[in-house]
């Protein structure tokens, strides 16, 4: 091997080396803390983070994003362990899993992108809020009332018991430090900043502080790696075919594919490396999911996170998010017991720090000026999934977004002109329409109808239109009839694709 190529090879090794360091500290906190967010043992999400390097990390798709259990689903992994118990956790991810691969088999990952950005936004934002809301109480070292709307209900009580109960108190101050170090880490200069991810130093100094003064918080409770994997069985698989199976299944298969791929087209802004292909990205996630399935984990996805601190360490090949899940085994294996000291208020803190960062405050403000229909769709999307879930409010800003685009699409434009008089003949008006006419603009179509002068013939002229859906061709079939039978001076209707007059 020639020198300058030896040379040039042991410069990657060592960024990626660097990297997959930092990564794995950043990684740590997160996925004990997503796990318990979920109301699974902490180990399950090292099991997580673990997979996600190990195997979907050397294989193709996008070369420097890293997987591991995401804060994104964290409410619907929490609904799905409430609903179907924790051994079905398993069975749920394995079907997602085994539908992402069929989805990459079928090359749907590139369909992703078309996804309104105002929905994704959205999405983010909504899982900022329910994240928020529920994290709130864990910081308190109490249990949410239940789901978005009821959290935020809860609020007030949540202050007064906080107040009046020195347990709850002591586990608030310790989130609440927790996110001021995180804050302020931030702030300092690069040179300090850059030594050590900030989530793992404001867990570090808050679990060293409830030490130093024996505050009596709760902490992570810990069962040990072999004793978290909970392979499902029959039963499990059989409990599938429920239409609340199926429903989280899908759920999961889209949202954990969705968020990956948005974190890939993100990831590759940042570096001008190898970009991403959608496709196999969408079976890396798959094969990840089928294994984290296999194994009783969380779910697993693409996280913007981890693979930002990747690229910003220098990171360059696949190598540094294999290695990352290389240290999370070793750290699972060697030290459980370091996980039984952390606060559960500390984690808590990271997540609302998280679910914080999530909340598009500047954009909102900015489409709202730029772009009204748009901050529309992402506020709607964002309030859909606090008072429902995230799967039924992502589709119901889906389906904000479609309306929008089929209004601003189906915009129609009317010119009336009165034709010079014949003989005895009636004055005749020639309206002619133009544009798309849809459902959507049915009414404003047949108000301006009924607005033309009376005494008048009509010649509506429909040629110029370039879309003319079956509802207005219709109502505008029938209005005319309608209108010949009861009076006298007819109306002449020219339909799409006749020779203009």
């Amino acid at each position: 091997m020639p020198s300058v190529l030896r040379h040039n090879l042991s410069i990657v090794l060592r960024r990626d080396l660097s990297a997959s360091l930092v990564v794995f500290l950043v990684a740590l906190p997160l996925c004990v803390g997503v796990a318990v967010a979920c109301g699974a043992p902490a180990e399950l999400g090292l099991i997580t983070g673990i997979v996600g390097g190990l195997i979907a990390g050397p294989m193709p798709g996008s070369s420097l994003q890293v997987s591991g259990p995401s804060p994104g689903p964290t409410v619907l992994v929490l609904e799905a362990v409430r609903e179907h118990g924790l051994p079905m956790l398993g069975a749920l991810v394995l079907a997602a899993g085994v539908l992402q691969l069929v989805m990459g088999l079928l090359k749907l990952g590139r369909w992703f992108r078309a996804i309104s950005v105002s929905v994704v936004q959205g999405m983010l934002a909504g899982i900022g809020l329910v994240l928020i809301s529920g994290q709130l109480f864990a910081m308190a070292d109490s249990a949410a009332p239940g789901k978005g709307p009821s959290n935020f209900v809860g609020w007030p009580r949540l202050l007064l018991n906080t107040v009046e109960t020195p347990q709850a108190l002591y586990a608030f101050l310790t989130g609440a430090g927790t996110i001021a170090v995180i804050v302020m880490w931030k702030r300092l200069p690069s040179k300090v900043s850059g030594l050590l991810p900030a989530p793992l130093v404001g867990v570090a100094l808050s679990t060293a502080v409830v030490w130093a003064f024996s505050l009596p918080v709760a902490k992570v409770k810990v069962t040990g790696l072999a004793g978290a994997v909970q392979p499902p069985g029959a039963d499990e698989f059989g409990k599938l075919l429920s239409p609340s199976g199926l429903g989280t299944v899908l759920a999961f298969a889209l949202i954990a594919s969705a968020e990956s791929l948005f974190s890939a087209a993100a990831v590759d802004r940042l570096h001008h490396g190898p970009r991403t292909h959608y496709d196999k990205e969408l079976l890396a996630q798959g094969l990840g999911n089928t294994v984290c399935g296999a194994l009783g984990a969380l779910p697993m996805a693409a996280v913007i996170v981890r693979s930002a601190a990747n690229v910003q360490a220098g990171a360059r090949t696949k190598a540094s998010r294999v290695l990352h899940g290389v240290w999370l085994l070793l750290f699972a294996a060697l030290l459980p017991g370091v996980l039984g000291v952390i606060p559960l208020s500390a984690l808590a803190g990271v997540l609302v720090h998280s679910g914080w960062k999530l909340l598009p405050g500047r954009e909102v403000i900015r489409l709202w000026q730029e772009h009204r229909s748009e901050a529309i769709v992402l506020v709607g999307t964002a309030l859909a999934i606090v008072a429902t879930d995230l799967f039924k409010g992502v589709l119901i800003g889906l389906g904000l977004a479609i309306v929008k685009t089929a209004w601003e699409t189906s915009g129609i434009h009317m010119e009336t002109e009165e034709l010079p008089v014949t003989g005895d003949g009636p004055v005749t008006i020639r309206v002619r329409v133009s544009g798309n006419a849809t459902f959507l603009q049915l009414p404003k179509l047949l108000d301006q109808l009924e607005a033309l002068p009376s005494g008048r013939a009509v010649e509506l002229d429909l040629t110029q239109l370039r879309h003319l859906d079956h509802a207005c061709r219709t109502a505008l079939t029938t209005w005319t009839e309608r209108h010949n039978t009861e009076t006298s001076l007819p109306i002449h209707l020219t339909p799409p694709g006749s020779p203009t007059v």
